[in-house]
């Protein structure tokens, strides 16, 4: 069979050149910004040092009650959002009331933003929010393992409207980046705080860490009311000085990229150790940041969220008790422990997913 020659020369040409301008993959350096994946379930009440949807971590204490929630009310083009709903109001905040949500970032993934030399580069950050409460707000960008931050303020103009806010921050000629697994930066929200965390001044540049600076521009307290609502959606943060469109990442490859640092599991095959505990060695479906953590969801089910042991012939098992040994960031052999009756040797498998692996930073 005869080939043809393909002619590419006009292929291309009613390709807008912005598109082609805009096209660099993973750009955004955060993780699940449009709060699609949520691994740990999609409703929480708020406590202190949590993860919630993937990727975003709280700092509480004292401000009210909230939960958050998973929510599909979005702008255009995004299914989800991460909510925020005062269920108990705090109309005067104790000085140390503090109510922040973050996202932490990986040092290996930053350095090409030169953070330290002279040649530092500027990051801007995207996102949509909405609230029924309108006036100014806070974002930061934080340098945990030197101490440093800048911050910026941005306002709801229209209660109960999707708004985009575009923030950008100067490179920091100060202060490197190690070029590992830990945190490198970390991009905070500030929901409400007391005098502690409000007193001091926006760190409009780079500055030593001061906590009175971290809420200091916010008009807004949303827990003085249970009626308060507030959404975010959409978070970008990318080098330059300008906003480009949201990255959408398929929905496979967010969730691998949010398995690096959490994910349930646990379905796997092994052998009886002794009469009441099975070793069974695992396979992580991603490699993860570190050795994780591990931790009992339920032992009672075979479900996504749940698991029992099982021996050939044998009703299942209840899982009591589980801990790992020997674990890497590909690997791990997981000890699940049982009210079971087994012979050393005898061939287990695990129905379900009963575990949760931690690696966050």
């Amino acid at each position: 069979m005869a080939l043809s020659r393909i002619d590419t020369t006009n292929m291309i040409e009613d390709v807008p050149q912005s598109k082609l301008d805009n096209n660099i993959n993973f750009r955004n350096i955060i993780i699940n910004g449009d709060m699609s994946i949520a691994q740990r379930g999609t409703s929480f009440s708020v406590s202190d040092n949590i993860y919630t949807l993937d990727r975003f971590l709280t700092e509480f204490s004292g401000f009210g009650a909230f939960t958050l929630t998973q929510s599909t009310d979005a702008p255009d083009g995004f299914g989800h959002s991460l909510k925020l709903d005062c269920t108990t109001a705090d109309t005067s905040p104790a000085s140390g009331d503090v109510f922040q949500l973050f996202h932490r970032i990986e040092g290996q993934n930053l350095q090409y933003l030169k953070k330290g030399t002279s040649s530092a580069e500027s990051t801007t950050v995207s996102f949509f929010v909405k609230s029924n409460k309108t006036g100014n707000m806070q974002v930061n960008l934080r340098d945990a393992p030197n101490n440093r931050i800048i911050g910026n303020v941005y306002t709801i103009n229209s209660a109960n409207t999707w708004e985009k806010k575009t923030i950008t921050f100067a490179g920091d000629t100060s202060g490197t980046i190690d070029n590992d697994n830990t945190e490198g930066l970390s991009l905070e929200f500030p929901i409400g705080s007391g005098s502690d965390n409000s007193s001091g001044s926006v760190p409009t540049t780079w500055k030593t860490k001061v906590n009175a600076d971290r809420n200091a521009g916010s008009t807004i307290n949303l827990a003085d009311s249970t009626s308060n609502e507030w959404y975010i959606t959409g978070v970008q943060l990318e080098a330059g000085t300008s906003a480009s469109d949201f990255e959408f990442l398929p929905h496979d490859v967010n969730l691998d990229r949010c398995y690096r640092y959490f994910h349930i599991g646990g379905c796997c095959s092994g052998r009886a150790y002794n009469t009441q505990r099975g070793e069974f060695y695992y396979a992580y479906p991603k490699r993860m940041r570190s050795g994780p953590s591990i931790t009992l969801i339920d032992g009672t089910g075979e479900a996504d969220n749940s698991g029992r042991v099982h021996k050939s012939g044998v009703a299942g098992y209840n899982i009591t008790s589980v801990s790992i040994s020997s674990t890497t960031s590909k690997t791990t052999t997981i000890n699940y422990g049982t009210g079971g009756s087994f012979s050393a040797g005898d061939i287990l498998g695990v129905i379900g997913n009963p575990v949760s692996f931690s690696a966050e930073l």
